[in-house]
């Protein structure tokens, strides 16, 4: 896989082209234009953990397609470029793909980031990919704005539904990051818990920037809930449950995607036994195709993926975009962004290769199951899937 990487000004960490040319495909591809689309993501910073994962998983993509002949003998070319999870260096990013690269089709993830660059989307008429930001607001950013990925309001109402019916949880407290994620699934749980018969007995906020959360976590000692549901991010997480176990809180805890992940458990150790957490793509017990991208990681990288789901939908990303431009050319239509978002209303449908069928609504929205999974003997054990 050609990989390239160069300084440039814009407050980007690197840009990297991925062509993906590599195995049987080349000489299949070599010949005909390739079709580009970008992806902007964390590389480096705070996020890069996740995001460099992420963006690996959309380049094996990339490297697979067309090692089987690529779209209708074109390579599928990627641009990747470095947000860190900051929207001001996402619209530098989104920018330079829209008007130096002149792609058709961008994905990026990070809530705050595919706010901000939403605009450029509209404004540009190129298609706007969400692929893995959750915040409810993604479904209205325009025209040009989609999600590939299941949003708050999907597995957050799981989570509360499955605490208040099925755990028979009367009493919740709320933690959550202040900031856009963090704020809109808070709510949402607050709400689908209040809707069904519950209490949220306590609602606090955090600061990003935080690494005491002492005052908030007194408050919901106080409260004396039966479930702490918190809506953070990967990296303070570990850092509020083990704070929570310090305090000698010792009441259920939940919490979305996010907490689905190894480190998680590795950093909190026995801390972590019990903790509740929800994944929007199976994992590789409930899917051999999933345990097949598991051992391609452990091969390649000695490792399993940070934020397995997520690296799902990733990989999924190009398939997707595949679909579209095979769709156009089919069609005979022109490459444009235009065309593009007219490509995904009409095909709506995908089977994708990580993540199984893909319904597209023209609410902008997609659905999936919920798998929930408990933490037991240090391990995510799977306990109910939420249709």
């Amino acid at each position: 896989m050609k990989y390239a990487r160069r300084k440039i000004v814009a407050g980007l960490a690197l840009t990297a082209t991925c062509l993906g040319w590599a195995g049987t495909g080349w000489a299949q591809t070599a010949n005909k234009e390739p079709l580009k689309f970008g992806l902007a993501m964390p590389l480096t910073g705070s996020q890069a953990l996740f995001g460099a994962d992420q963006a690996k998983a959309a380049q094996w993509a990339v490297q697979d397609i067309n090692a089987k002949g690529g779209v209708d003998g074109h390579p599928l070319e990627m641009i990747l470029l470095d947000t860190q999870a900051d929207p001001r260096l996402g619209i530098n990013a989104v920018n330079r793909l829209v008007n130096v690269d002149k792609v058709p089709v961008f994905g990026t993830a990070w809530s705050a980031v595919v706010k901000a660059v939403a605009p450029i989307a509209n404004r540009s008429q190129v298609l706007g990919l969400s692929v893995g930001a959750n915040s409810p607001e993604i479904a209205k950013l325009g025209d040009y704005v989609y999600t590939t990925y299941p949003l708050a309001d999907v597995d957050v109402v799981a989570q509360a539904r499955y605490a208040r019916e099925t755990l028979k949880k009367e009493r919740a407290a709320v933690l959550y990051i202040h900031n856009d994620s963090g704020v809109e699934g808070a709510k949402i749980y607050r709400d689908a818990f209040e809707s069904l018969g519950g209490k949220v007995v306590a609602y606090e906020a955090y600061d990003a920037q935080s690494t005491d959360y002492t005052g908030a976590l007194l408050k919901v000692r106080t409260s004396n809930p039966d479930i702490i549901h918190i809506q953070g991010l990967v990296s303070d997480l570990p850092q509020v449950i083990a704070q929570i176990r310090q305090l000698g809180i010792k009441q259920p805890i939940s919490t979305y995607s996010a907490g689905y992940n190894p480190k998680v458990i590795q950093q909190l150790g026995a801390a972590a036994e019990g903790l509740m957490v929800s994944a929007l793509a199976p994992s590789a017990e409930q899917n051999p195709r999933i345990a097949e991208f598991v051992e391609r990681w452990k091969k390649t990288e000695g490792r399993i993926p940070n934020g397995l789901p997520y690296t799902q939908y990733l990989y999924d990303m190009p398939y997707l975009i595949a679909d579209l431009y095979g769709h156009l050319l089919k069609s005979g239509k022109p490459l444009t962004g235009a065309n593009m978002r007219q490509a995904l209303v009409e095909v709506a449908n995908f089977d994708l290769p990580m993540t199984g069928k893909l319904q597209v609504g023209a609410d902008h929205r997609v659905k999936k199951p919920v798998y929930l999974f408990e933490v037991k003997n240090g391990a995510f054990t799977p306990v109910a899937t939420v249709e």
